[in-house]
């Protein structure tokens, strides 16, 4: 959504399209959901282009953002990220309870909009 306002990009169905990516994809633990926004963010302004070549360079462009995110935060994994199964209540409840949203989640959401808005603009 950020790199969205970053590029007067609006739309109605953006803040929706990207609902169940907490948690790492519905609570599932599975790809940070700053990922998943992030390369939504980068393919709406790249696009995928008509040829092969077009989308080489998304692609390309997409794999750099995973290794330098990778690189900066050590894996693109929710779970793995914050140490929490999201889809186990025990475990959710504990995440509530503490500050990972805000030692761990925050920078990784302000770290996927930098890197995407670096991207873009590359």
């Amino acid at each position: 959504m950020a790199v969205c306002q970053e590029f007067d990009v609006e739309s109605d169905i953006i803040p929706n399209i990207a609902a169940g990516f907490g948690g790492g994809i519905g609570n599932t633990g599975s790809v940070c959901g700053a990922v998943i926004g992030a390369v939504m963010a980068i393919s709406l302004k790249q696009e995928r282009g008509k040829s092969l070549e077009d989308w080489l360079r998304l692609a390309n462009k997409v794999k750099e953002f995973r290794k330098r995110f990778e690189d900066e935060m050590g894996t693109i994994s929710c779970s793995e990220l914050t140490g929490y199964d999201f889809s186990q209540p025990a475990d959710l409840e504990k995440a509530s309870n503490s500050d990972i949203f805000q030692t761990v989640c925050a920078p990784a959401v302000g770290l996927a909009y930098h890197l995407a808005l670096d991207m873009i603009k590359e």
